[in-house]
């Protein structure tokens, strides 16, 4: 990534302008990096002192990580990637199939349902939390509750207008002449959609994914009206748990932390090449 054009160094020679670049991208190192570095450190060190928070290990140990054990860390690391697992799946396929009737079909009332779909991204989860506890306490038409299950957690997650919308922008880009084709010989819309549609938004499915898998792992509110005894509690949820614990020691609380850091920056690392692809194709406009 340049940032010689933003910073106007592209024109400036000579030892003092290099100096200036290695001193301003040094800080932007530290600044970006150095917490993060820090926090893995002290996730592998005896730390004793919860103010000390040392960019070097003063010895290595996995004794954080044995005792986070103790406070079932990782069973809600567990409920976290089933949660996230199962609704990122979910939310892509409404994403996609929504997209698809929004950018290649014309209906009535399509441009109010383009407006609710931004309503829902305008409202805060806080004004929403309790008409969503009471609808998941007694689901619509099939009156089951899905308070204290894991299918309460993933449900909502299911649909984001965010995903819908950059999945219905970038189909708009596609070709209507390759379905045409298709058409004409003789293939029919499933398998249009299927061959032809989705293998082309792969970009957009990249960006969908990172956005979609960032904000399904760091939701508090929702698993903290869906699970009521503490085994069906999420990682984010857990972390306050623990913060607030006095017999937790900070050693355990980093390496929690750790734990709940490495999925997103797997996941980026994963859809990265189609992250890229759908950034600088046009799939998320500013």
């Amino acid at each position: 990534m340049r940032f010689d054009s933003a910073l106007g160094l592209e024109s400036r020679k000579g030892p003092l302008a290099v100096t200036g670049k290695v001193v301003i991208y040094g800080l932007m190192v530290i600044v970006f990096t150095g917490p993060l570095v820090g926090l893995l450190i002290s996730a592998f060190s005896k730390t004793l002192d919860p103010t000390s928070f040392s960019l070097w290990p003063d010895e290595f140990t996995l004794e954080n990580f044995i005792q986070a054990t103790d406070k079932n860390v990782y069973l809600y690391l567990f409920n976290s990637f089933v949660v996230v697992g199962f609704g990122l799946l979910l939310q892509m396929l409404v994403s996609v199939f929504a997209a698809y009737s929004l950018a290649r079909k014309k209906f009535r009332g399509m441009t109010i349902v383009m407006l609710l779909m931004l309503a829902t991204m305008m409202l805060p989860e806080e004004i929403i939390a309790i008409p969503l506890s009471l609808v998941l306490a007694d689901l619509p038409v099939l009156h089951l509750n899905l308070i204290g299950t894991y299918a309460g957690m993933i449900l909502p997650v299911g649909a984001w207008g965010f995903s819908i919308l950059v999945m219905t922008e970038f189909m708009k880009e596609v070709p209507v002449e390759l379905e045409e084709a298709a058409r004409i010989d003789g293939a029919g819309e499933l398998r249009i959609f299927a061959t032809i549609i989705v293998p082309l938004c792969r970009p957009a499915l990249g960006v969908i994914g990172v956005f979609g898998f960032t904000m399904i792992w760091d939701q508090y509110l929702l698993p903290l009206i869906v699970a009521p005894e503490s085994d069906m509690w999420t990682l984010p949820i857990a972390l306050r748990s623990l913060r607030s614990d006095e017999e937790v020691g900070i050693g355990v609380l980093l390496a929690a932390s750790l734990l709940a850091l490495l999925p997103s920056i797997i996941a980026f690392l994963a859809f990265q090449r189609q992250f890229m692809r759908g950034l600088t194709s046009g799939a998320v406009k500013g």
